[in-house]
């Protein structure tokens, strides 16, 4: 069993989550909401850094799986959403992490069985997957299927790689 930490980057509010997963059965360990206050981009960015950074030295994960930028309202939003993942990106490097990045409807295909399932969809399956009673943050449940999503998906490759199909 290893740790993945999920992440699901925001310029204002970057979601993390914690699971311990054989890629078939995943358990709940941390999540939460790393929140920027109002400030200057690169000052904010520092927060994201450190905050990712004391998440994963207090927790020691294995691994990281981030979400993909795909859209945003404006070119200036895409581009803080890009640094802000960047930002998350080299807390994990600098942590020695290997990183990997899924795209939305990779995410919502791998926890709900379809890359169209809605925010509700999403947030039901990872607390059902998870056994998860509490009421998540939006961004702390995507976080939390991210890292779903990453187990699932390096599962899958690893039954790919020994010419085992289930």
């Amino acid at each position: 069993m290893g740790l993945i930490l999920g992440i699901d980057p925001g310029s204002r509010v970057t979601g993390y989550g914690i699971i311990s997963s054989n890629g078939i059965r995943s358990s709940h360990i941390v999540s939460g909401c790393i929140r920027v206050p109002k400030g200057e981009l690169p000052e904010r960015l520092g927060e994201i850094y450190r905050g990712l950074s004391a998440v994963m030295a207090e927790f020691g994960p294995d691994e990281m799986a981030i979400e993909q930028v795909f859209m945003a309202k404006n070119a200036a939003s895409a581009l803080k959403l890009g640094q802000a993942r960047g930002a998350a990106i080299c807390a994990g490097v600098m942590a020695g992490l290997p990183v990997s990045e899924y795209t939305a409807r990779m995410i919502k295909l791998a926890v709900v069985g379809t890359g169209k399932a809605d925010k509700d969809q999403v947030q039901h399956m990872v607390k059902h997957l998870l056994g998860l009673k509490q009421v998540l943050a939006e961004d702390q449940s995507d976080a939390l299927a991210v890292a779903i999503s990453h187990a699932h998906s390096r599962t899958t490759l690893a039954r790919i790689s020994r010419g085992v199909a289930r």
